[in-house]
């Protein structure tokens, strides 16, 4: 069966504890069942050339701080994959590694899609050698997967501001909201490369995107799209501000 292709907006790590995020998340696992395994990139496993997890039984990454101690304690053990491993190294040029294990990004969101833990895991790192669209082309080679019972996932966010992001909460700003709008028109109409020159997408794009290592998954998820595929959203919504917590699944 052909799998579809998920973006996940993943915002604070607190989510992996629980809230109306968290709810999306585990709508969208009911709707995907269980596949033989996932390909993630996230936005917090940046490298100089390009890695994939090789491991049996990734370890699970608390790669942040000052949250509390029920958070830096949570374990997500779902199993690796050499196999589905070796099949991306081969299909990108990936070099495997067990030097790693699943970051934030990845576990914060899949512990509520996959809650048993019981579906593989295999990361794939943002090459920082790469421009935007040197990763969509990279993206494109991973295509053939969704035939083989894999998802294609990202993990990140539209809009990442966190110089702008209000602890308070309050209205998102509206740079923030007409870039997240210019984003998901783009995904519908599969203009993919207004997605990769982004920051000709919306006025003040660059509010949006500061660093691009949180919107970089997105094109991982949009290089998956073939000419029949539904797009639709989920968890559409902007937090304190500048930080999107949208989703979108394609296929």
């Amino acid at each position: 069966m052909r799998r579809p292709a998920v973006f996940f907006g993943h915002g604070s790590p607190m989510n992996a504890l629980g809230g109306p995020f968290a709810e999306g998340w585990r709508a969208v696992g009911h709707q995907l069942g269980k596949p033989r395994g996932v390909v993630m990139v996230s936005a917090h496993w940046e490298t100089a050339g390009l890695a994939v997890t090789g491991e049996g039984q990734p370890r699970t990454i608390h790669d942040f701080g000052g949250f509390p101690a029920e958070l830096h304690a949570m374990q997500y053990p779902a199993p690796g994959s050499p196999e589905l491993a070796a099949r991306v190294s081969a299909l990108t040029g990936a070099t495997p590694t067990d030097k790693c294990g699943l970051d934030h990004g990845t576990w914060s969101v899949l512990t509520h899609v996959w809650p048993d833990a019981d579906v593989p895991v295999v990361q794939l790192s943002l090459d920082r050698r790469l421009d935007a669209r040197g990763h969509y082309d990279l993206a494109r080679r991973l295509n053939v997967l969704r035939d083989e019972d894999i998802v294609i996932a990202g993990s990140g966010d539209f809009v990442h501001n966190l110089r702008t992001w209000k602890r308070e909460g309050g209205e998102p700003y509206p740079w923030a909201v007409t870039f997240n709008e210019a984003v998901k028109a783009a995904l519908v109409s599969r203009e993919h490369d207004r997605l990769i020159n982004w920051i000709d997408m919306a006025e003040d794009a660059s509010m949006s995107v500061p660093t691009e290592e949180h919107y970089l998954p997105l094109l991982y998820v949009a290089a998956q799209a073939r000419a029949d595929d539904p797009v639709a959203f989920f968890n559409d919504r902007i937090e304190g501000g500048s930080i999107s917590m949208t989703g979108v699944r394609i296929g």
